[in-house]
């Protein structure tokens, strides 16, 4: 007869790991299999989800106040959310290429993202320079500081997607050097990365656009 797990037992229970996954998957449910770089990627989204969701919240409360003067919003935000959405979808296409295992088109369409995210960076570091030298200072009104602060974090957010991205760059650079299944992997890590980032500037776009 099978013994009892106590509560510790089942609380400390690692479903990522291969031993634990082997145990659980003789019952009817399944463990869902994960590698570890794909838990630390959900981990990641998550807490920087919940991160700007309360941001969002203090924006949202805030802005009802008499003292709030709406920004403009430069044109070039446009182009550079635009910009976005181009390298989002060059990174499906290179998944496809990945999965093909075509990693000449990986690497050419991996050197177009990270021009693409240099050209947003520089864009968001213009868009900045033009609205101070409008007067649009951080300290001069609340919906400024929300600018900077949700710009500047996301802009954080990408470069630490690019320290990645020059990860997923080194393993399929050189074609000695690569071992097929983790290449795709990691060009798949950066994809799913790439996409929250878009998904997350969609948002704060689209809020302090219509707010």
């Amino acid at each position: 007869m099978k013994k009892k797990e106590t509560i510790f037992q089942l609380l400390t229970q690692k479903p990522w790991d291969p031993a634990q996954a082997k145990i659980d998957n003789m019952h009817e449910g399944e463990t869902l299999d994960l590698s570890k770089g794909k838990l630390g990627l959900r981990y990641i989204m998550v807490v920087s989800s919940i991160f700007f969701s309360l941001f969002i919240v203090t924006y949202s409360d805030r802005l009802v106040y008499a003292d709030w003067q709406q920004m403009p919003e430069p044109f070039l935000l446009w182009f550079n959310t635009l910009i976005l959405f181009i390298s989002s979808a060059v990174f499906i296409s290179t998944q496809i290429a990945a999965k093909n295992n075509q990693f000449k088109k990986v690497k050419q369409k991996l050197s177009i993202i990270g021009y693409l995210a240099l050209a947003f960076l520089l864009g968001q570091l213009f868009v900045w320079l033009q609205l101070i030298n409008l007067g649009y200072y951080v300290s001069s009104n609340p919906a400024n500081a929300y600018f900077y602060v949700f710009t500047a974090l996301h802009g954080l957010h990408l470069i630490g997607g690019l320290v990645y991205w020059c990860i997923t760059i080194r393993k399929v650079w050189v074609p000695s050097d690569i071992v097929v299944a983790n290449a795709k992997h990691t060009v798949d890590l950066c994809a799913i990365y790439w996409h929250f980032l878009l998904a997350v500037w969609v948002v704060l776009f689209g809020l302090m656009l219509f707010s």
